[in-house]
This record gives C-alpha cells, sequence and structure tokens, in this order.
C-alpha cells in the first residue's frame, strides 16, 4: 500500500472529542510497503514497488515521490474513478501515534496484472498483510522460484494472516500482529502458536526491546538500541525493509535483525514518518559505535 500521510506533533493524544493545536505539521509519503520500498532504497538497495493508486493527483504525487527516491514505479496501476490512499496521523510527545487512514473501496483487490515474471531476477520480496490478495501470489512465486520471501505480519484480518504466514520464508510480526493471531499470552508464547503455521523463520518486533525469534525450533533475540524516541510512525515498515536487504545480501538472519533495529532506531530519533528513514551510511556508522 502506498499513500499520502498528512503528521501532526501533539503533547498527548486525546482520548475524548476536542481541540488540539499541534507543535509541528509535515506532509510526506506514507503506506506499509511505500515506505519499506523507500527505506531499502536509501540502503543501497534496488527496488521496485507494486501496488495501486487512483489514477488522480494525488495519486501522481505519491508515485512521484517513490521515484525521486529511486524506486521503480514502472509497475504501479492506477485505477480509474478511485481516490489514491492519505491517512492523516497524530504523534505524541512519546513518539506513539494514532493514525486516520482512507482506502477507497474502489481500489482494485485483481492482483492477475502482478509482473511475476521479474520476481526471477531479484533476491527477494517483502509483502505485507495490506493487499493480501497481491501478498499471496508474490509470496508463492517466490517460493516457487526459491527467493527470500518476507511478510511483515502487521495487524489484519485474522484469516488473512493464517493464509499468508505458510507462504513466507521469514515472517515478522508487530505486536498487533501476533495478539491478533494468538491466544493471549507473552511474545515467547505467540510465536510457539505462530510456528506451527510457519514454514521458516517466525519472528515479532518488541519496539525499543528489539525483536525475538524463532528458527529450527529455538528461540533467539536481538536487543533493541537505547535511544530517545520522538517518532515511530514507518519505524515497522524501516525495520522490515533492513531486514529484506540484510538477508537479500547473505547476512545471517542475527545480523540482518540487528542492522534492521539499528535503521529503526535512527528513524525513531527523527520527526516525519518515513521522512527520517537512514542512508546505508547513517545505519554503519551507529553499528560501529
Amino acid at each position: 500500500m502506498s499513500a499520502h500521510d498528512t503528521i501532526y506533533t501533539v503533547s498527548s493524544i486525546p482520548t475524548t472529542p476536542t481541540k488540539v493545536l499541534a507543535s509541528h505539521y509535515t506532509e510526506c509519503g506514507g503506506g506499509m510497503a511505500a515506505n519499506a520500498s523507500v527505506a531499502a532504497a536509501r540502503l543501497g538497495a534496488a527496488v521496485e514497488y507494486w501496488g495501486r493508486v487512483g489514477d488522480d493527483a494525488l495519486g501522481r504525487h505519491i508515485t512521484d515521490e517513490l521515484a525521486a527516491e529511486g524506486v521503480v514505479i514502472d509497475a504501479v496501476r492506477r485505477v480509474a474513478g478511485c481516490t489514491s490512499p492519505s491517512a492523516a496521523i497524530l504523534v505524541d510527545g512519546n513518539g506513539e501515534r494514532l493514525i486516520c487512514a482512507y482506502n477507497d473501496p474502489a481500489l482494485d483487490r485483481d492482483p492477475s496484472w502482478l509482473p511475476l515474471a521479474r520476481i526471477a531476477h531479484v533476491d527477494a520480496v517483502l509483502v505485507d498483510v495490506r493487499w493480501p490478495q497481491g501478498a499471496a501470489i508474490v509470496l508463492d512465486e517466490a517460493t516457487r522460484l526459491g527467493k527470500i520471501a518476507v511478510l511483515d505480519a502487521d495487524i489484519g484480518p485474522v484469516n488473512d494472516l493464517r493464509d499468508l504466514v505458510p507462504r513466507a520464508s521469514h515472517v515478522v510480526f508487530s505486536e498487533g500482529g501476533l495478539a491478533a493471531l494468538c491466544a493471549p499470552g507473552s511474545p515467547g508464547e505467540g510465536l510457539l502458536q505462530a510456528a506451527k503455521l510457519a514454514r521458516g523463520v517466525v519472528g515479532v518486533t518488541l519496539g525499543g526491546d528489539g525483536v525475538l525469534w524463532r528458527a529450527d525450533g529455538v528461540e533467539y533475540r536481538a536487543p533493541g538500541l537505547a535511544i530517545d524516541a520522538v517518532d515511530t510512525l514507518a519505524a515497522g515498515d524501516i525495520w522490515h525493509a533492513a531486514f529484506t536487504v540484510g538477508l537479500a545480501e547473505g547476512q545471517s538472519v542475527e545480523s540482518a535483525a540487528r542492522f534492521a533495529n539499528t535503521a529503526a532506531a535512527i528513524k525513531c530519533e527523527r520527526i516525519g514518518g518515513r521522512r527520517g528513514a537512514p542512508t546505508r551510511a547513517e545505519v554503519g556508522a551507529r553499528l560501529q559505535n
């Protein structure tokens, strides 16, 4: 999914109807897959974004931003008569966020147009749960070709998660995504349940506590970085992009997880959603410290 985000920084996120004065305002591109595409490009990867926008001025603005970041957009589908996705986002003093998103029901879910033949020429694919029909056929083709197939298992319909998890070689949940799929319990207990569905590595990101994962029946952890977070918006998308880039480069799961933890931590130190996605040089410098 790609979108246009309007981001407001506020002292706290209201819990009752009221008026709030923002201390900072910015606009930038958003959407899980689009954020991950930009993050991966900044980390030095050659990236194609496959997705849908409306055939409107906002859609052209969204794809122009992706192209300006070096992301290949020739496989974007522009849906006639559809309003492109957008979101209004509040970010509080602790860096946490409230997102109000709009996705036009006219956004076509048919994935038959996706250029699956191109997967033969890539090292890895990364999909999420926002367009499960597209994610499923991309994961299946990547698996058929023996490619790295990563699923960003964020909060989504349980049936979609159950369908997509077995299709991926590497599944990394958000805490909310894992909780949606599994019975209440600790992240470790949730991964034990999720591992019964997965065919490979299964993990969960834990914010400042890093990432926990299971592989071959063993649990592992890569700790997070101690930072002063000011904006967590897009941090998960950037984490998954960095993790996928690391795997595509031949890094071990542990090395890729530490690389991703570092990229996401740098982003959280910056206001502005995916505008805060770091470059490869920035991540490399932080890893050396």
